[in-house]
């Protein structure tokens, strides 16, 4: 897959298009990819999706936008892992956001990537002030050259599968659901940073995972799954638990951290990227009288989890299902 920083003045290939955050990248967004790719392939176009950094709500409404489901990063190795051929990287900033519809359509869609086929949702918008729709891409299309299709929301019997429907079953604690609209286990990916080194003082040492927003969209202990830390392996899956939240027994900044004990692993892991599969919650975070409190509650945390893994074998074997 490659990506590119921006559209360029004019297209070298025919393309597919589809816009859009794709935060999460779930299984509605799956199955527009897959519906991309496939159109893309019978037309002999280049397969390609359009995203934004920082998304829109972001840039407007920083302390309204919704809380995010994954990085820059995280999108775009969930969009390689899905076969896209291109992923253009739009810088969304106040030049961006003042492009007119009709703009929109000359210069990126027509000139910068011409486009012959494009996906939308069923709520696109697009252009300065959200002018834009898909009966104006539909109005415009004869004159540009390109065919428009509409996908409809992606249903999981009565649940629309969104972005918002993932965040809401995360706040509940409810990774089971999670895990049916991605198709996969909840991750974050981070670098293996420096931390203040108290669990392995008390017995528990840690990872300290780096993240990229300081609102990660749950909290709480949770048996976690770590891939990243077997340099010979990296692809092997190393059981854990793990700890999302302020640690307010020991610190009153606020600062959400991810901390995450490895079962049986000795090993140096400093600067290594790791991704934690959140599979299942055990509580939530709690302040403790006293360290000698929080100390025997972790010991209570990592017992518990491996007992989750030994009494539930899907548990164990949960992995990707997209």
């Amino acid at each position: 897959m490659y990506v590119f920083r921006g559209i360029p003045v004019q297209a070298k290939d025919t393309t597919a298009l589809t816009i859009g955050n794709f935060d999460g990248v779930h299984l509605g967004h799956q199955a527009m990819l897959v519906r991309l790719k496939e159109a893309a392939s019978q037309l002999g176009l280049v397969s390609c999706v359009m995203i934004f950094e920082p998304q829109p709500r972001e840039f407007f409404t920083p302390d309204q936008a919704p809380t995010r489901l994954s990085s820059l990063r995280e999108k775009l190795e969930l969009l390689a892992e899905l076969d896209v051929e291109r992923v253009y990287v739009c810088h969304f900033d106040l030049n961006f956001a003042s492009i007119s519809a009709e703009d929109f359509i000359t210069h990126i869609l027509d000139r910068g990537l011409a486009v012959r086929w494009i996906l939308v949702g069923d709520d696109f918008r697009f252009g300065a002030l959200r002018s834009g729709d898909c009966a104006m891409l539909k109005a415009s299309s004869v004159q540009h050259g390109f065919e428009v299709v509409e996908m409809p929301s992606y249903a999981l019997g009565d649940l629309r599968v969104s972005s918002t429907a993932v965040r809401e079953s995360l706040v509940k604690g409810d990774l089971e659901l999670t895990r049916l609209l991605l198709g996969r286990p909840y991750s974050i990916s981070g670098r293996v940073i420096g931390g203040d080194k108290l669990g392995k003082k008390i017995g528990y040492p840690t990872a300290n995972i780096q993240l990229r927003h300081n609102r990660p969209p749950l909290s709480g202990i949770f048996v976690v799954k770590v891939y990243g830390a077997d340099k010979v392996s990296p692809r092997a899956a190393v059981h854990g638990v793990a700890s999302l939240g302020v640690r307010p027994t020991v610190h009153e900044d606020g600062k959400p951290v991810l901390e995450v004990h490895l079962f049986d692993f000795e090993k140096e892991i400093y600067g290594c990227h790791l991704r934690v599969d959140f599979l299942q919650k055990l509580r939530d975070e709690e302040k403790y009288p006293d360290l000698e409190a929080l100390t025997r509650q972790i010991g209570h945390d990592v017992e518990n989890a491996k007992t989750c893994f030994l009494r539930s074998p899907l548990l164990v074997n949960v992995n990707n299902i997209s």
